[in-house]
C-alpha cells in the first residue's frame, strides 16, 4: 500500500466520521434484483464500520436478512451536490449480537432514538465494508480497500465513557472553548458525546439550534494519554 493509498483511507474515514446519517441501499426481496433506498442514521464504531438501528419490520432489513450486500452513501447537503465530497461505503451488513455495548454511544448521537431502542424488535446492523469509494472534491476520486480505510482496535474504545464523564464534569470551560476556537461557535453549553482515534464530538447549542461539532486530531489517538495530550493541546491554541 503506497502513502497516497493509506492517506486517501484515513481521509475517506475522518470524512464519515463527521456526518451521522446516510442513504442505505440494500438489495430488494421483493421486487427482486432491483436496488431499494432508505434514510438511515448511523454510527461509526472505533475502526471505522458504519453500525445502524433497524427494526426487524423495516423492508431494508428482511432485504438484508436475505442478502448482506448494501452499500451506504454519506453526503452532507451543499447547494451544488456533484461538487461535494462523498463517501460511498460498499460491504455487508450483520446482526450484532449485543445490542448493549454500543447503545450508549448511539444514543448520544441519535436521542431521537431512544424509544425505538428500547424496543425488542430493533437490533444493531454493522456494515463491514468491501470496498470503499471516496470523492474528496473535484478530481479527487479514489477506490480505497478495507485496510487502507479501518483502524485497528485501541485501548481508547474502552476509556471513552471514562473520558467523557471526565471532560463534561470538570472541563466544560474548555469544550466551549473548542467550540469557539475551531468553529467560531459561541456556545454556554457544550456536551462532548463521543471520542474516537480521529477526534471527537460535541454537542452545542448555536443560535438556538442544537449542532454535533467535529473536531479532529492532528495524528491518530490510541489511548487515554495521547488523548489527554491532545485535548490538552487544543484547550492551550484555544487560549492563545
Amino acid at each position: 500500500m503506497s502513502a497516497a493509498e493509506g492517506n486517501n483511507g484515513d481521509a475517506a474515514r475522518r470524512f464519515v466520521r463527521g456526518q451521522h446519517s446516510g442513504a442505505l441501499s440494500t438489495i430488494s426481496k421483493r421486487v427482486e434484483g432491483f436496488p431499494f433506498g432508505s434514510v438511515a442514521p448511523f454510527i461509526l464504531d472505533q475502526s471505522g464500520c458504519p453500525v445502524i438501528l433497524i427494526s426487524t419490520l423495516a423492508e431494508h432489513t428482511k432485504n438484508i436478512d436475505a442478502d448482506p450486500r448494501v452499500s451506504l452513501i454519506v453526503q452532507p447537503y451543499s447547494p451544488d451536490m456533484q461538487v461535494a465530497g462523498r463517501v460511498t461505503v460498499l460491504g455487508h451488513a450483520r446482526r450484532l449480537e449485543d445490542k448493549s455495548a454500543l447503545g450508549p454511544r448511539y444514543l448520544r448521537f441519535h436521542p431521537q432514538a431512544e424509544s425505538y431502542f428500547a424496543m425488542h424488535d430493533f437490533s444493531f446492523y454493522r456494515i463491514d465494508p468491501v470496498r470503499i469509494r471516496y470523492i474528496g472534491g473535484f478530481g479527487k476520486i479514489h477506490w480505497v480497500e478495507p485496510a487502507q480505510y479501518l483502524m485497528p482496535e485501541t485501548e481508547l474504545m474502552a476509556r471513552e465513557d471514562d473520558i467523557l464523564t471526565h471532560m463534561n464534569s470538570d472541563h466544560a470551560e474548555n469544550l466551549r472553548a473548542y467550540c469557539r476556537y475551531a468553529h467560531a461557535v459561541e456556545t454556554t453549553q457544550a456536551t462532548m458525546i463521543g471520542i474516537d482515534p480521529d477526534g471527537f464530538d460535541v454537542r452545542c447549542e448555536d443560535a438556538g439550534e442544537e449542532r454535533v461539532l467535529r473536531f479532529d486530531f492532528a495524528a491518530p489517538v490510541t489511548d487515554a494519554r495521547q488523548a489527554r495530550e491532545a485535548l490538552v493541546a487544543l484547550a492551550q491554541a484555544a487560549r492563545t
